[in-house]
C-alpha cells in the first residue's frame, strides 16, 4: 500500500521522467476533483497528503536507507496541488502553472535547492517541492495578471 502512495499509483515508475509523469497524473486527478469540489478542499488534501507524506517517506528512508528516492512522486502531487490551489483554476493557469511547477522542481533555484540540499528525511523530499509549488503558484498568477493588464488590452 505504501509504494502505490509514494509512487501515486505507480506512475513513479516510469523509466523515463517520473517527476514529470507523477506531476501530469496529479494535474489529471486535481482538475477531476475540482470538477466537484471547491478549490479550498484541494487544497485541504494538498495539506493532509504532505503531512502523511512526510511520514510514510521516513518511513520507507528507514526501511531503504536511500534518500529522495526518484520512484517517490508523491512530493510531485502534493507541490503541483498546491501551485494549482494558488494559480486558480482557468486552463491558461493550470498550464502555465505546470510549467513553473516542473521548472522549479527541475532546476531547484534559491532557496528550493537549499531545503533538497540540507534538509532530511520526508520534510526534505516533501518541503522543496512544496516551495516550489508555492513559486509556480505565484509565478502562475503573476502571468495571468500580466496578461490580462497588458497584453489583453492591446488586443482589442
Amino acid at each position: 500500500m505504501r509504494k502505490i502512495f509514494l509512487t501515486f499509483f505507480y506512475t513513479g515508475l516510469s523509466p523515463k521522467a517520473p517527476g514529470t509523469v507523477g506531476s501530469f497524473a496529479a494535474l489529471l486527478l486535481a482538475l477531476v476533483i475540482l470538477n466537484y469540489f471547491p478549490i479550498d478542499t484541494l487544497f485541504l488534501l494538498t495539506i493532509l497528503i504532505s503531512v502523511v507524506a512526510i511520514k510514510e517517506i521516513n518511513r520507507y528512508e528507514k526501511d531503504t536507507n536511500t534518500h529522495d528516492d526518484k520512484s517517490i512522486v508523491i512530493d510531485e502531487v502534493v507541490g503541483q496541488w498546491l501551485a494549482l490551489c494558488i494559480a486558480s483554476a482557468n486552463p491558461f493557469q493550470i498550464i502555465l502553472s505546470f510549467i513553473y511547477f516542473r521548472a522549479f522542481d527541475i532546476y531547484k533555484p534559491s532557496i528550493i535547492g537549499r531545503v533538497d540540499r540540507d534538509v532530511k528525511g520526508g520534510l526534505g523530499v516533501v518541503g522543496d517541492d512544496l516551495l516550489a509549488g508555492m513559486f509556480a503558484g505565484i509565478c502562475s498568477a503573476g502571468s495571468w495578471k500580466i496578461y490580462i493588464e497588458f497584453i489583453v488590452p492591446l488586443i482589442i
